[in-house]
């Protein structure tokens, strides 16, 4: 149900389809914009329902799959006799080591962050022996690769690292996982969902023209640890929603600040604790400093240097979280800071892929709440050219609005969060060209306003429906219109 762009629908096809199932994909868009999804799976025999949903799709299936947008009130799902994801699909068949991570913000970044230091370990030896972890790291999740794509390959000594949303942690609330050969004991179930290394990024409003409350919306965010014990570490930030989750856990709390300075910072790295900081595990030492962590012996680490490759104090945060993670796993922490040191980032998340002329331009597309594009804008250390603007999620524009403030020019994209935004720009007196319901228009207009040695940035701040297919889709024809234009 849902088959979708973004691979999760499309892969749950294709696993359930070359392992004997009888597949049926439905899906409410039609075949003309499911085309790139429908051709990928031409190889295989599957039924297509497309434009619409059968009833008798629902009432007859042994299993119906969900795609995580699909709300869990629908009617189509109350006729079903089991619901699944491929989320919940692969973790009843996982053998491997689990990482999991969400967050608001961050998440993608952080997950990818943690893959690439797992799997740059595996090329690092000590004394030119063997590597230092056996078997190989994977990605999967909400990041857009479901991890159906890789289970047949998984052994007990590889990593997996899971991307997840609320939505699709929402899926996995009270799951419980029956080993086999129990015959359904109790004792012997635990949670679906139970990482060695759960990791929760910021959190901040989104999704509540979904979930109403903020609070609604965290109890999702909460799946993530629900189903640890005292064998798990939960990473979590020191704000008063992070708190709360080092509170509840059954696993070991590890706890991050965002920075901190002055006497301090200089206190923590000298191991003197005062209150009434003193729980905290892991710190970014001012606003351009390394980040710090201390260890199981209470010792005092450097595990993320002063400038990785990825700019802004919310992309070091990203990496102290890691760290934290890394440690727990018994992981050096000189070996820490070497890998993720040189972590380049991800696609969409402020990434740069253009230079001419002397001019820079980045893709912030993942950028979907008001904060991340407010934290895209404070990430450089000069004033960015800005575009901006989309589809409105019954969110505050403020913290954006605020940011703009520090560009040195705002270009907005069409659609209802913009409209919020320009009463608020207004009232500051900020200007800014647009709204523009063409992106090349949008393009030019940025193109026009840069000078050599300016960083022109996509970070919207909104979703991406009307004008595009989706964040990605948005993402990646910004860049084809810059490659084209400038």
């Amino acid at each position: 149900m849902g088959l979708g762009l973004n691979g999760g629908g499309l892969e749950a096809a294709r696993y359930l389809a070359s392992h004997g199932a009888q597949v049926t994909v439905t899906d409410l868009r039609d075949e003309t914009v499911l085309r790139p999804s429908i051709e990928a799976l031409g190889d295989l025999p599957i039924r297509f329902v497309l434009g619409k949903h059968e009833m008798s799709d629902f009432k007859n299936a042994d299993v119906v799959v969900k795609n995580p947008a699909v709300k869990p009130d629908s009617p189509f799902l109350a006729a079903a006799k089991r619901i699944e994801t491929d989320i919940s699909i692969f973790l009843q068949e996982n053998p491997a080591r689990l990482c999991a991570v969400t967050g608001s913000k961050g998440k993608s970044s952080t997950a990818s962050a943690l893959h690439w230091a797992l799997s740059s370990l595996r090329n690092t030896t000590a004394s030119h022996e063997k590597p230092l972890l056996p078997g190989r790291a994977y990605l999967g999740g909400n990041i857009t690769v479901s991890p159906l794509t890789f289970l047949d390959q998984l052994r007990p000594e590889d990593d997996v690292v899971l991307e997840l949303s609320s939505w699709q942690l929402g899926d996995l609330r009270g799951r419980k996982l029956i080993p086999a050969g129990t015959n359904g004991s109790q004792a012997a179930e635990r949670a679906l969902l139970k990482p060695q290394v759960a990791i929760l990024t910021t959190i901040l409003p989104d999704h509540l023209d979904r979930y109403g409350t903020m609070e609604a919306y965290v109890a999702d965010k909460r799946v993530l640890y629900q189903g640890q014990d005292s064998s798990d570490v939960t990473v979590t930030g020191s704000d008063s929603w992070g708190r709360s989750f080092a509170a509840e856990t059954k696993g070991r709390p590890r706890i991050y600040q965002t920075w901190l300075s002055g006497q301090e910072a200089q206190d923590r790295r000298e191991g003197h604790r005062g209150e009434p900081k003193a729980e905290l595990d892991g710190w970014i030492d001012g606003s351009q400093g390394p980040c710090f962590a201390r260890l199981a012996d209470g010792s005092i680490a450097k595990v993320v240097p002063e400038a990785p490759l990825v700019p802004g104090i919310h992309q070091k945060q990203n990496l102290l979280a890691c760290a934290l993670g890394l440690l727990d796993l018994g992981i050096p922490p000189e070996l820490v800071r070497e890998a993720l040191g040189s972590f380049p980032g991800i696609e969409h998340r402020l990434e740069f892929f253009y230079e001419n002329r002397g001019i820079r331009f980045y893709n912030d597309t993942a950028a979907t709440i008001p904060e991340a594009a407010a934290a895209a804008v404070q990430a450089f250390d000069q004033r960015p050219i800005l575009v901006t603007g989309g589809t409105d999620k019954n969110l505050d524009f403020t913290p954006l609005a605020e940011a703009c403030r520090k560009t040195k020019q705002v270009i907005l994209l069409a659609g209802t969060g913009t409209e919020k935004l320009k009463q608020l720009l207004d009232a500051r007196g900020i200007s800014y060209l647009g709204p523009f319901d063409n992106l090349d228009r949008a393009v030019l207009a940025a193109i026009g306003k840069a000078q050599p040695g300016d960083k022109v940035v996509l970070s919207p701040g909104c979703a991406s429906f009307g004008m595009f297919l989706n964040e990605f889709d948005r993402g990646r024809k910004w860049k084809e219109a810059i490659r084209r234009l400038a």
